[in-house]
């Protein structure tokens, strides 16, 4: 099961108030309001040091092995990109780690005490954290590139009635090859209505397709390009 297939059956039955979710777990306060994180309008701000500092508080709810999960896919993304998970002590952008329903986040860096939710046990995946990690850092699904119909095929046919708008296209704006392997991409049977495929891959049908490890090479690569990390 990819990381995106537990996220879509923690989320199935959620009930938001206030929130809609696009692309099964992005979170928008406007049920009316398109995906959109225009270029570099949503980064985390660069430090003078070269290092771009997220700070974050893990809610007390958690337990031990719970905020182990959750640091361990911090880990993952920091330990290879410019990117640096630091406690919040008083700045005002932050990310708030709560244990809410199901497994979402917002896209970029909102502003304000800023929701991303792993629920327990539900979401207790290191891959799942770093997916969510990864929409907090302004990355949309691989598969809703707007280069993804030359990689993918959608069988609409066989998605679940009123989940056809998790699979859009949006503008992407970094040019790296497309990674079947990413920890951001839907697996093969997401959203299925009937047990078939949603998801084929055209230069190969049989490529697995999405993973729950965590970050891919191509996706540090990817956050090390968005960020220009360097190196």
């Amino acid at each position: 099961m990819s990381v995106m297939d537990k996220i879509i059956l923690a989320n199935r039955r959620l009930g938001f108030t206030g929130l809609s979710m696009r692309d099964g777990d992005i979170a928008s306060s406007n049920p009316r309001s398109a995906l959109i994180c225009q270029e570099n309008s949503c980064l985390w701000p660069k430090s003078v040091d070269g290092f771009v500092y997220v700070p974050y508080i893990i809610s007390p709810f958690y337990d031990d092995m719970d905020r182990i999960t959750i640091e361990t896919g911090m880990l993952d993304i920091l330990s290879q990109t410019c990117i640096k998970f630091v406690p919040r002590t008083h700045e005002a952008n932050f990310l708030n780690i709560q244990p809410k329903r199901g497994c979402w986040s917002f896209l970029g860096m909102t502003g304000g005490s800023q929701t991303l939710s792993l629920q327990t046990p539900a979401c207790m995946w290191s891959g799942v954290a770093s997916h969510e990690l990864m929409h907090a850092l302004s990355f949309v699904h691989e598969h809703s590139r707007s280069d993804r119909d030359t990689y993918v095929t959608i069988l609409w046919d066989n998605i679940m009635r009123g989940q056809t708008h998790n699979f859009q296209k949006h503008k992407t704006y970094i040019n790296t090859a497309y990674d079947y392997n990413s920890v951001m991409h839907y697996g093969r049977y997401a959203f299925s209505q009937d047990g078939e495929p949603t998801i084929i891959p055209k230069l190969d049908p049989n490529i697995p397709i999405g993973q729950r490890d965590g970050p891919s090479t191509s996706d540090i690569h990817k956050i090390n390009v968005l960020y220009d990390c360097g190196g």
